[in-house]
């Protein structure tokens, strides 16, 4: 098994590098600019050393360097033992001879100068700079330590910016593969490559994902388990149901007998499509063949005409002609009977519902539009839930129809969206996006 990378370490080996070249670079850089301005004045104070070495020295036979800023030379005074001017090495420069040796500051020709002052037994000599002069040293010595500082910024964002990319690449990679998990998968979270803080993170979330597996399969086979047990004892009852009712057709009890169908009738419906849910559960992948959904959804519309007739519901129809896809021929029929009778259920009596089947860039929608109440704000998120069921209330349903729906679709890759209308009417719209089959 490889060592699992440290994302704590990987940062610090790239940050370290990073300051360690960036160091190298900003005292390379610093020193050869400070090395170029610095030549310059030094040369010139050699020059001026020079010049002021002796008398008889003319400037004349002292050529300058070829940047050399006059502003750099030295202002150099002689004074003999009596007071008198001996030397004088910039006229203009009135510096007032300073009343003791040593350094000192002194004003001069409308200046600052910083002024050095030496008494002997036969005179006094004063050697003057521009404080200026020391300032444009300071200010330069400053620019080129801190320019390699800002040309090295936008090369810090690009290093540390690959070393992060590269650090976390990984961490898209999971992020990725968690939200393109579906609701079923069941595989582990891969720890390949994983930094090693996040290790503990990701083995803590495949625990919970086996856990979760664990309950849902545990969910799942009590209601097969539950449906199975309850399916033969509720068709044995129907049937006594039945027979008492046909023996007491002219009796007064027979509003209760009615009743009682109603709710045994309901209690099947209710098994079968606990059932129907489970088997759409399993794994395994709908069989598939190219069929024609123009011919099974005006089944479903003629199937449940009688039921909108009873109802006193407008039941209409406006498909497409030949719209082939793949799939699962009864299934995707269990997908279009759920979303139209659910259409009818919440539709009162004088309302419309309206089936259209039309092609479009991408393969083929079906809609199913009614006038019903609509979805209460809060339900439009919770309308897929199992046994949930949207306002109202006394409308007949499991609450499991649009799950199945929602299942069979999610197995056959489909899109499938209930909202209430857009168009400002009551009512919901259902809408199965399904792609087009190919030749």
């Amino acid at each position: 098994m490889t060592r699992a990378r440290s994302l704590r370490r990987t940062a610090l080996v790239w940050i370290t590098a990073l300051l360690a070249v960036a160091g190298v670079i900003t005292a390379g850089a610093a020193y050869r600019y400070n090395e170029s301005e610095m030549a310059g004045f030094l040369d010139g104070q050699l020059r001026q050393i020079a010049l002021n070495a002796g008398p008889g020295l003319a400037v004349d036979n002292a050529p300058t360097a070829p940047d050399q800023d006059p502003e750099d030379s030295f202002a150099v005074t002689i004074w003999d033992v009596a007071g008198h001017l001996v030397h004088r090495s910039l006229p203009g420069a009135d510096i007032p001879l300073q009343p003791r040796s040593g350094f000192a500051n002194a004003q001069g020709g409308g200046e600052t100068w910083r002024v050095y002052t030496l008494y002997g037994k036969t005179g006094a000599v004063q050697v003057a700079q521009r404080m200026k002069v020391r300032d444009e040293i300071a200010g330069n010595a400053a620019m080129g330590a801190a320019l390699p500082v800002l040309l090295l910024i936008p090369l810090s964002w690009l290093v540390v910016g690959l070393a992060l990319h590269r650090t976390l690449r990984r961490l898209d990679d999971l992020a990725h593969d968690l939200a393109t998990r579906g609701a079923l998968a069941k595989d582990p979270l891969p720890l390949a490559d994983l930094p090693a803080e996040l290790r503990p993170l990701v083995e803590g979330m495949n625990g919970l994902i086996l856990r979760l597996n664990a309950a849902l399969a545990a969910q799942k086979q009590f209601l097969a388990d539950a449906a199975h047990s309850l399916r033969t004892p509720i068709a044995a009852m129907q049937i006594e149901i039945g027979n008492l009712a046909a023996d007491a057709m002219a009796t007064s009890q027979r509003p209760r007998f009615d009743a009682l169908a109603a709710g045994a009738r309901r209690a099947g419906a209710l098994v079968n499509q606990l059932l129907r849910l489970a088997r759409l559960d399993e794994p395994a992948p709908p069989r598939r063949a190219k069929f024609d959904t123009t011919a099974l959804l005006l089944d479903c519309v003629a199937d449940h005409s009688s039921l909108a007739c009873h109802k006193g519901i407008d039941l209409g129809a406006a498909i497409a002609p030949r719209a082939m896809i793949w799939g699962d021929e009864e299934e995707i029929r269990t997908l279009f009977a759920n979303l139209i009778e659910n259409a009818l259920t919440y539709s009162a009596a004088g309302g419309k519902v309206d089936v259209t089947l039309r092609h479009t860039e991408a393969g083929f929608s079906a809609e199913i539009l009614d006038a019903g109440p609509g979805l209460p704000p809060e339900a439009e998120a919770h309308v897929f839930e199992r046994f949930y069921r949207a306002a109202p209330q006394a409308a007949e349903g499991s609450g499991l129809g649009l799950a199945i729906a929602r299942r069979i679709a999610e197995r056959h890759g489909f899109g499938l969206e209930v909202r209430n209308r857009a168009d400002g009417a009551s009512g919901v719209l259902a809408r199965v996006t399904m792609p087009d089959c190919p030749t």
